[in-house]
């Protein structure tokens, strides 16, 4: 019996379960009744020879070495799982250094935004500058302003001749000639103009007119 429970031993250790423990546990257990309550309270001399005893202590020994056999192993087929278990467990602690690691080098992102360059003011935002002037409708030589005004830049001036002469609008500084509209009359006629900083001089170039007062400054600051 000895030799039988040697050879159990492997097949025991395979099974990775409680169960023969459980088997073995069960089978010492009914063995210590069956000898304590049912051949003891019968024969109170047994055993009696040294047969016996011998057979008692053969069985009750093989049956304490199969509980304790199966005890062993049985505990000892549960570690590597729970060993499993936490190395398995600290392996996602290992991988999530990197997603920290990685982190960092988003905050460097905001230093690409403070190097754009503020873009230029538009042309667009440029106004330009409006005015009017008339000659006189009751055909006196004379325009109805002789100072003007305006702002550096885009200048636009509106003549309205309703005389019943002819008339136009010329602008010259220095004695040349910048611009000047047709002569015409009745209606309105418009010179689109870009001055610089300065004093500019309009009249009518019709032979006459400007001599006879048709004159005027033009101012540009």
């Amino acid at each position: 019996m000895h030799a039988l429970a040697v050879q159990l031993a492997p097949i025991l250790a395979a099974e990775k379960s409680r169960v023969p423990f459980y088997v073995a546990g069960g089978l010492l257990v009914a063995w210590a009744l069956l000898l304590s309550l049912v051949i003891g309270a019968r024969r109170p001399d047994f055993p009696s020879d040294l047969a016996q005893q011998r057979i008692v202590m053969a069985i009750t020994g093989v049956l304490v070495l199969g509980a304790v056999s199966t005890a062993v192993l049985t505990s000892g087929g549960t570690a590597p799982k729970s060993e499993a278990a936490t190395t398995q467990g600290a392996s996602p602690t290992t991988s999530t250094s990197p997603t920290t690691s990685t982190s960092a080098p988003a905050h460097t992102q905001p230093t690409a935004t403070t190097g754009t360059p503020t873009p230029p003011s538009s042309p667009a935002a440029v106004k330009t500058s409006s005015l009017q002037i008339a000659a006189n409708p009751e055909g006196k030589l004379s325009y109805d302003a002789t100072v003007l005004s305006a702002k550096t830049g885009k200048i636009s001036i509106a003549m309205t001749n309703a005389s019943a002469l002819e008339h136009n609008l010329t602008i010259s500084q220095g004695g040349k000639v910048i611009a000047a509209t047709p002569s015409f009359i009745g209606g309105t006629r418009t010179l689109a103009l870009n001055l610089k900083p300065g004093t500019y001089v309009f009249y009518c170039s019709v032979p006459g007119h400007r001599q006879a007062g048709m004159e005027g400054t033009l101012g540009v600051s």
